[in-house]
């Protein structure tokens, strides 16, 4: 089942990440976690995958950014077949993991002490990695709290400062899985924007992994929805919807619509 929308990114754009065929199986049973998926994602774009638990979102993460290697099929990102775990994805999670004895500020640096050219450079260029993390905290709305630990920030700004640390490295594939979905709903909405602003500003490519309907339409451009397991793309859904998005959208009917539809789509999987 196919669904489209005029609001697709300009048809010129490259494709980041491109899935032919693909199976992953966890073990040697011959049950796949997900099977035959095949879809494109191209560079800029931000894609919302939902789909009832256990269908297979998460091992698509793990795919995309070579965690796992796909027993059948050909993952591509950036033009290259994936073997390994890449340099140019930075991912946020449900939990934020900060390091509990690091402060915000050496939390961001994390990821520039691991991945090169980053960490060659290090010793000489910190003063200018610095001062990339301090815009990124002041972007977020955490300026001010460079030098507090996690156990010091509440959960939404633990959870700004994962994404910021996902970021530091300028990637050019963003991964997010469920990474508001502890928040209460005031502080989601907020991360939402949030989240939307970083996006507008950068344009880097995300991948968002959700079971919140209302936050995939209100940020992708484009919704897949899966199947059970093993998880297989049944629709694909462009959000037609015009940006930039502000949260009173989301009461508008046509908002109201989108979401219905997507909620359906979920439903007679579940009774499947």
């Amino acid at each position: 089942m196919l669904n489209t929308a005029a609001s697709s990114p300009a048809p010129q754009t490259r494709v980041l990440v491109d899935f032919d065929k693909v199976d992953l199986a966890y073990d040697d049973t011959g049950g796949n976690a997900i099977e035959d998926v095949s879809l494109s994602i191209r560079e800029g774009e931000f894609v919302a995958i939902v789909g009832p638990s256990g269908c297979g979102k998460s091992t698509f993460m793990k795919l995309v950014s070579g965690l796992k290697p796909p027993t059948r099929g050909n993952v591509l990102v950036d033009g290259r077949e994936v073997s390994g775990p890449l340099k140019i994805v930075g991912m946020a999670f449900q939990a934020p993991t900060l390091l509990p004895w690091r402060t915000a500020m050496d939390n961001l640096m994390l990821p520039l002490e691991i991945v090169e050219p980053y960490r060659s450079t290090l010793k000489q260029k910190r003063g200018e990695y610095e001062a990339r993390a301090r815009s990124l905290l002041k972007t977020v709305g955490l300026e001010g709290n460079e030098n507090k630990f996690p156990w010091e920030l509440s959960g939404g700004m633990q959870q700004r400062a994962s994404i910021c640390r996902a970021l530091i490295h300028e990637p050019k594939l963003l991964l997010l899985d469920e990474p508001f979905a502890a928040l209460d709903a005031f502080t989601r909405e907020e991360l939402w924007c949030v989240l939307r602003d970083l996006w507008t500003q950068k344009r880097f490519t995300v991948v968002l992994v959700t079971h919140d309907l209302r936050e995939a339409a209100f940020l992708a451009d484009t919704v897949y929805v899966m199947s059970k397991r093993p998880g297989r793309i049944l629709v694909r859904k462009e959000i037609d919807l015009p940006r930039p998005r502000d949260l009173d959208i989301t009461y508008e009917e046509r908002f109201t619509d989108i979401v219905l539809e997507l909620r359906e789509h979920i439903g007679r999987i579940r009774k499947t």
